[in-house]
């Protein structure tokens, strides 16, 4: 009987994974910043507020309900969004820290980061289109 839950645990973890969107980050066609996951993990926890270049940023975060922001805060920032939320909580309260512009979606950050040249956010890898850059974090 233990076999069978923890087989059924394993199974349902893999399920779970496999169903969560693969993000990657976007930025504006203009910026050629180099990022790795550090630095993005950084920024979208208030850490860097500039890109590496020196040039300003503004980072934009999905809603809090959007699946695609449960992925990026799982597979990027390396918590989950309660701890994420927690983070962000702690700093706006202590005056040391505004999180991120949210967006509701995929399409809404897309067309932002489109229209700003100093923006950098993320989307579903489905949702994609030329009109961003995609970085690559690996």
């Amino acid at each position: 009987m233990i076999k069978l839950v923890r087989t059924g645990a394993l199974l349902l973890g893999l399920l779970s994974t496999t169903a969560m969107a693969d993000v990657v980050v976007v930025v504006n066609k203009a910026n050629s910043s180099a990022l790795d996951q550090k630095t993005v993990q950084r920024i979208f926890l208030g850490k860097d507020k500039k890109f590496p270049d020196g040039s300003p940023l503004t980072a934009i975060n999905q809603s809090a309900e959007s699946p695609t922001r449960a992925s990026f805060d799982e597979r990027v920032l390396g918590r989950n969004s309660s701890q994420v939320s927690a983070y962000w909580s702690k700093l706006v309260f202590t005056g040391k820290g505004v999180p991120p512009m949210e967006l509701p979606n995929d399409q809404a950050v897309i067309e932002k980061v489109a229209s700003t040249p100093d923006a950098i956010g993320y989307v579903d890898s489905t949702s994609v289109t030329d009109s961003v850059t995609v970085i690559n974090i690996n």
